[in-house]
């Protein structure tokens, strides 16, 4: 988990450059345009032209029969697990993902299900842990019904899972009679850094979401796509969860504009992380962590300073970045140039005497 920004140290300046996360962007102008000028109607009855001109194309975009416009990635989640599961039923899960960490309980509390975290490498495990964690189907023990990844793994390191390695965690699982379920909040930097098309990334999994607030950069919204009586079913938990949005195409309309204009550009970010992280480590005592997409994730300690004293000195400099259990992210974005890359290293090397 992410923790939440810190109160700014006394006399600290406005945020010049914001790296605590990629739900930081703003809508652009054209976004903003965009939406202004949406086609809306009753989502909810299906009369929103622009929810559903989203919901056809993501369906095609992930390669699943239909799709369901939802206000947030964890509602995805949530709305996933509530339809894959039953209360008792267990899901298996890297002991670092979303749902684990990040969303409040809310699969305990809602779904009555139970978590069992598998241990992998930066956020990711492999088929030989799916099968160690499986369990003789018996009355004592939980029906095991899904398998999910997370794609990029965020605590992980922005992490993308080879397609071999996904594959194959889910032929496990379904060979023994579970579902899957890909948590896609950044699917689409894993697709542009790797070259894979999302469709072939989820072939194997039988819902997946994809966010659109944080590198794409719109300020509401995630879709949930899977078969369409999967997604008839999920429906049922959106409307129960209080999802329904009448003209909801106002915000739809913005995830648009990101597919069109914001999804290629997620390679600038991949690369202002590389040039982050190789100036980071090139700080004597700086320990970083090499970044597969938009997230760096780095460790002053050996540079004789806390990684919370450097994110309040960074901070008192106008930089933001996230803490995370001792280290600390940054997270690139449409709303961080190169230049402030740059600025932002150079206040680093300050700040650790190496300036």
């Amino acid at each position: 988990m992410v923790h939440a920004p810190n109160p700014p140290p006394p006399g600290a300046p406005p945020v010049r450059i914001n790296l605590y996360s990629d739900t930081q962007t703003r809508p652009t102008r054209g976004m903003r345009e965009a939406m202004a000028m949406a086609e809306v109607g009753d989502e909810q009855n299906g009369d929103d032209p622009t929810v559903n001109r989203l919901q056809d194309r993501m369906a095609a975009l992930l390669g699943k029969e239909a799709a369901l416009f939802l206000p947030s990635g964890t509602m995805c989640n949530v709305a996933a697990v509530l339809t894959h599961c039953r209360p008792g039923d267990e899901i298996l899960g890297h002991e670092t993902c979303h749902i684990l960490t990040s969303e409040g309980g809310a699969h305990g509390a809602l779904a009555g299900v139970q978590i069992t975290p598998l241990r992998g490498p930066r956020g990711l495990f492999d088929a030989e842990a799916v099968r160690a964690a499986l369990r003789v189907k018996r009355r004592h023990s939980p029906p095991q019904t899904l398998l999910e990844v997370e794609q990029t793994a965020n605590i992980g390191g922005g992490t993308i899972w080879p397609l071999d390695q996904l594959n194959a965690v889910a032929d496990v699982a379904h060979e023994a009679g579970m579902a899957t379920h890909m948590d896609g909040a950044r699917l689409l930097n894993a697709t542009v850094a790797s070259g894979i098309d999302a469709a072939t990334m989820a072939a194997r999994y039988d819902s997946v979401w994809l966010d659109f607030t944080k590198g794409l950069g719109a300020p509401v919204g995630a879709v949930l796509a899977g078969s369409a009586e999967f997604i008839d079913a999920a429906w049922r938990w959106k409307q129960r969860l209080g999802g329904a949005m009448r003209q909801a195409g106002v915000i739809a309309a913005a995830c648009l504009y990101a597919l069109d204009h914001h999804v290629e550009r997620l390679a600038e970010d991949h690369a202002n992380a590389r040039l982050l992280a190789e100036g980071l480590a090139a700080i004597p005592g700086v320990a970083v962590e090499r970044p597969d997409t938009n997230l760096v994730f780095f460790d002053p300690a050996g540079a004789g300073m806390s990684a919370a004293d450097l994110q309040s000195a960074l901070r008192l400099r106008g930089i933001l970045v996230s803490g995370l259990g001792g280290r600390l992210r940054a997270c690139l974005h449409l709303d961080v140039s190169r230049a402030e890359v740059e600025e932002a290293l150079g206040a680093a090397r300050e700040v650790l005497g190496r300036g």
